[in-house]
């Protein structure tokens, strides 16, 4: 049920809508600001991206259309497109401006010709080329990522207000439940909105990646941020467009698509409070001709380990406790695409990836690791490929692609007692991913807008994982599951700009549908449809209604059953007789089926002509999520006397029942002072995962930007906020169980602002980061965690003449007041005293980049 907060926050969601659709709008379209341009004479598709950067706009300049051709110099202060018009001038080129973007295409042609169409303009949310996308869209170029400091995508990522902090992540405490997050492997996951990595689909260049560790996400750590071009954002459930795993939304990793040269790179950084600190070192090397280009890159990373003798917060209260892990890492990532003909390109992707995780614990509450301490250590080895051939057939584009990768992780907790050794081991969790799917684009007939535009595809892919674990066989597994499917997308312009009709000045149409078939799950369908609405230019109001799904991940399908032997008291049980036991089992469950859930989102977008380089976006979310798999067990010490799990119990089991549960048991261990006997079995306790939960997610996004002159030079002010209310029901008979806003969940706000100011080759930005605060309901008495806010600076100088040409200095402080995260209350003497979910130990970090460009 909506309480009172949430129904004043979705009014007052509402009125900013409202408030923005009776806004004064003239017909003009609005222009980006006026730029200070200094481009020397070189080839046309360099000119083009040294434009682009400068402007900070996209775009979409063909290759086969650009080669060969040479632009002018240009030098003045110009708008963007006057910028690009005067580049293409004498080429026998024309600019088209569509949505955000500008499209290079050939002179005479009304509308944009699918076959001069590079795959760059695909953007995120739809498989259709220029289609644009019925859901709210957040865009993060590597300029603006690297103009506020920031060294990584994970970094880029981690303070995206619309992605939670849990789930795969390094620095996850002890005291944070799995369903929230855990630090197997020092990788870093996506988890937007909160809904888990695995409900997050994370794409590299649109490729799937393979899953990582045991939760089914996906690492983004091996991936250079020099190599990135652009990170692309849909959170809102595309099941439709791209299968299981989003549905909270996608997120596409797209690499630069050409570089000519070599550039070189090293960071140093580190949190003046100790620990923390940061080496990074980068080599990118590439070659463009007229019909493909090569792009390698490899970087080198590693960062000490964050104790809790570095933090005052921590020092006394967990002596001997690793806050965040030691890590160190190689990455390596190869980009390449040559033309065979005319119409015919090949492209490939690969990336390698290498990582090491150190983290110590105290085995005493005394925090003394010389008298004995566990040291948990991860090493991961990851690679994937991914070969793609596009092919042109008059005006539709064809694509043969495919992906094959594999992540290795190797765990071993060795422990220490004194200077004894007791080896852990080296437990493997092996993954392996595979996939090859055929996609087609193009018009298909004519509507007064535009074409009609059809893509279709179709595929296979396939998981497995298999966990080896030598010194305890019993918890080895291997689990996988293949799929097969077919989708189809329409995009449907009824009207358009040049149109000129009173009261709709755009009218767009689209839908899809997806089928997929799991062997042993069953068969899937999802559609999705969206409308976008412009009823004079200036002023967008978008709508999206779809559903989608996420299929069981293979630790739910394949994990072994765990059967403990317990004497009844510790589920709460009385009155049985003396000797009785219990048989408590949970794991995996071969019988369960695909997530399920239904999503609508509505957006309105101002760029106000009244005044230029404006835009403001305000969206709404709704998520409905069914058959949630969880363990539906949440109070082990209550399971015998709680009504809401009554279904899970078994009371006074007969012989069969007691062997079927021995039967499928892997891990069988006695806590009882007696030897196992069937026939003081009292009860069953089954803990195996189930299609059970009901979730529940709605919020607000608020997006601005807004670009101007300012004192000779380029001020851009940006501005995401998210507003979020998430509720669960674990299952029947269960109380609804209210998630964002409370301890190691999402808090209810989030939001992230930046002005930058660029004036030649000067660039300075200011960042505020703003996390919300949560209620600790774990005990008796709730406890309010104040949030935390940090502020940040970034210094970046890139001269262009003299000495220094082609020098890149960057100075960057993050969160420049050294704001702490507020303490939490512990049980155990390993439990991080904050909450490492949402809140960092980083403290104030400031970090020097020189980077070089040959």
């Amino acid at each position: 049920m909506m309480n009172r907060t949430s129904r004043c926050r979705l009014r007052t969601a509402a009125g900013l809508i409202a408030a923005a659709a009776l806004a004064t709008i003239s017909p003009a379209r609005a222009q980006p600001a006026m730029q200070i341009y200094d481009i020397p004479a070189q080839p046309l598709g360099d000119a083009l991206a040294a434009a682009a950067q400068r402007a900070g706009v996209a775009i979409l300049a063909p290759t086969p259309l650009v080669a060969g051709r040479r632009a002018p110099a240009l030098k003045g202060q110009f708008s963007p497109e006057e910028a690009i018009r005067q580049l293409l001038s004498g080429s026998g080129l024309v600019l088209e401006r569509v949505g955000d973007s500008y499209v290079v295409k050939r002179s005479g042609r009304s509308e944009i010709d699918p076959a001069d169409t590079d795959t760059d303009i695909v953007v995120t949310g739809s498989r259709i080329r220029g289609a644009p996308v019925a859901s709210t869209l957040v865009r993060l170029s590597a300029e603006s990522i690297r103009n506020t400091g920031q060294a990584t995508v994970a970094d880029a990522m981690r303070s995206l207000p619309q992605n939670f902090g849990g789930g795969q992540n390094p620095g996850m405490g002890f005291n944070v439940p799995e369903s929230s997050g855990s630090d197997i492997s020092g990788g870093s996951a996506i988890n937007l909105r909160g809904l888990g990595a695995d409900a997050t689909l994370t794409l590299l260049n649109g490729h799937r990646l393979p899953y990582s560790a045991l939760s089914q996400s996906i690492d983004i750590s091996a991936i250079p941020l020099d190599t990135v071009d652009r990170i692309e954002v849909v959170a809102d459930g595309a099941s439709a467009i791209y299968g299981s795993d989003a549905v909270a939304g996608v997120v596409n990793i797209v690499l630069k698509r050409d570089f000519d040269g070599l550039r070189t790179r090293a960071r140093m950084g580190a949190s003046t409070d100790g620990g923390n600190f940061q080496q990074q070192y980068s080599v990118v090397g590439g070659k463009a001709w007229d019909s493909g280009g090569v792009l390698i890159a490899y970087e080198f990373a590693r960062s000490t380990q964050i104790t809790a003798a570095d933090r005052d917060y921590a020092a006394t209260k967990v002596p001997g406790v690793t806050l965040y892990p030691a890590l160190k890492r190689h990455s390596v990532v190869v980009a390449a695409h040559q033309e065979i003909t005319p119409d015919i390109t090949f492209s490939i992707d690969g990336v390698y990836g290498r990582r090491w995780k150190e983290a110590t614990y105290p085995l005493n509450a005394a925090g003394n690791l010389a008298v004995s301490r566990v040291e948990n250590n991860a090493q991961s080895r990851s690679w994937v490929i991914a070969p793609s051939l596009q092919a042109r057939l008059g005006s539709w584009r064809l694509e043969l692609g495919g992906a094959y990768g594999k992540d290795r992780v190797i765990i071993g907790p060795d422990q220490f007692i004194g200077t004894r050794f007791i080896d852990g081991g080296e437990a493997c969790l092996c993954n392996t991913g595979r996939s090859v799917e055929f996609s087609g684009d193009g018009p298909v007939f004519a509507l007064p807008g535009g074409d009609a535009r059809l893509a279709l595809g179709l595929g296979w892919r396939d998981n497995r994982i298999n966990r080896t674990s030598p010194l305890n066989p019993v918890r080895a597994f291997i689990g996988s599951q293949d799929s097969k499917f077919a989708y189809g997308e329409v995009n449907l312009p009824i009207v358009s700009p040049s149109m000129a009709l009173a009261g709709i000045d755009r009218l767009n149409l689209s839908a899809a549908l997806r089928y997929e078939n799991y062997p042993g799950l069953g068969d899937v369908a999802t559609p999705k449809v969206g409308l976008i609405y412009s009823p004079v230019s200036g002023f967008t109001l978008k709508a999206s209604w779809g559903k989608s799904f996420r299929a069981p991940t293979l630790v739910q399908l394949y994990q072994n059953v765990s059967t403990s032997i317990d004497p009844p008291s510790d589920y709460g049980g009385t009155g049985f007789p003396a000797g009785s036991q219990v048989l408590f089992f949970n794991g995996g469950n071969a019988a369960l089926k695909p997530e399920r859930a239904t999503s609508w989102s509505a957006t309105a977008v101002l760029e106000p002509p009244p005044i230029p380089g404006l835009r403001l976006e305000v969206g709404l979310f709704h998520t409905r999520y069914q058959d949630r798999i969880v363990a539906p067990i949440i109070l082990f010490n209550t399971a015998l006397v709680d009504p809401a799990v009554a279904d899970r119990v078994t009371r006074s089991p007969t012989l069969p029942q007691i062997n079927a549960v021995l039967a499928q048991t892997d891990d069988l261990t006695n806590y009882t002072e007696q030897p196992f006997d069937p026939a003081r079995v009292v009860a069953l306790i089954d803990d195996t995962y189930v299609n059970a939960a009901r979730q529940t997610i709605k919020g607000v996004d608020f997006l601005v930007d807004y670009r101007t002159g300012l004192g000779g030079g380029t001020l851009a002010l940006t501005a995401n906020a998210s507003l979020l209310d998430s509720e669960q029901l674990r299952g029947a008979g269960q109380p609804v169980s209210v998630l964002a806003g409370t301890i190691f969940n999402p808090p209810h706000f989030r939001a992230r602002a930046s002005a930058t100011w660029a004036k030649g080759p000067l660039n300075l930005a200011a960042t505020v980061n703003r996390i919300g605060g949560v209620d600790d309901a774990r005990f008796a008495t709730v406890t309010a965690i104040p949030g935390m806010t940090t502020f940040d600076l970034a210094l970046r100088l890139q001269p262009s003449k003299g000495i220094a040409k082609g020098f890149d200095l960057l100075l960057s402080l993050e969160n420049m007041f050294n704001a702490k995260p507020a303490a939490v209350r512990t049980i155990g003497f390993t439990e991080t005293p904050y909450d490492s979910t949402n809140y960092s130990p980083f403290g104030r970090v400031v970090s020097l980049t020189l980077a070089k460009t040959w």
